[in-house]
């Protein structure tokens, strides 16, 4: 690569990485203000939280298998495929977590004993780390995508399992507040 490639993929990289905190900056915002302002609405949008679930089961499936490609040895289309779709569902549970959490009050878990305090540590270090990590997987896909695998390699190593950790546990949430419903 000669010295203006290189020049040119750091530019490219430097405006995917404003646009990727400007998209982080206004999730951040959207998730705060959900919780506050409720859109009435007269459709009846309760699938969208089974929605959010296979959205997450999806990007799970799909970064397991994206892992699996890359450690099976120089799979890099198949991995790069695989992380589209984790990118594409996730994107998918975003749109409809935002949805759902704009037209619904929250369900309150209706458990008690050890189960509750298992419950609200899965749900709060899922809240916490998928806030956390949004802007250090998109960085990661940036970097993958723009071909500088050197940087990716090193934030997908601590991003990796933290975003599947969201991914697992959202399911996990959705099935705990299932009797709640």
């Amino acid at each position: 690569m000669n010295n203006q490639d290189i020049d040119l993929r750091q530019r490219r990289i430097r405006q995917y990485t404003i646009y990727a905190w400007i998209f982080t900056i206004i999730v951040w915002l959207l998730v705060g203000a959900m919780r506050r302002i409720k859109i009435p609405t007269s459709i009846n949008l309760d699938f969208l939280a089974g929605l959010n679930a296979l959205c997450n089961t999806g990007v799970a499936m799909a970064l397991i298998a994206a892992w699996f490609y890359i450690k099976r040895g120089r799979r890099e289309k198949q991995h790069r495929r695989s992380i589209y779709v984790a990118m594409v569902l996730s994107g998918g549970f975003l749109l409809s977590y935002v949805g759902y959490h704009f037209t619904h009050e929250e369900i309150p878990f209706c458990m008690e004993g050890p189960i509750r305090v298992i419950y609200y540590l899965i749900l709060f270090s899922h809240i916490a780390l998928a806030g956390i990590s949004l802007p250090f997987i998109l960085m990661a896909f940036i970097r993958g995508y723009t071909g500088d695998y050197v940087t990716h390699k090193k934030l997908v190593k601590w991003v990796y399992p933290v975003w599947l950790y969201v991914a697992i546990t959202g399911p996990v949430v959705y099935l705990f507040l299932l009797p709640c419903r």
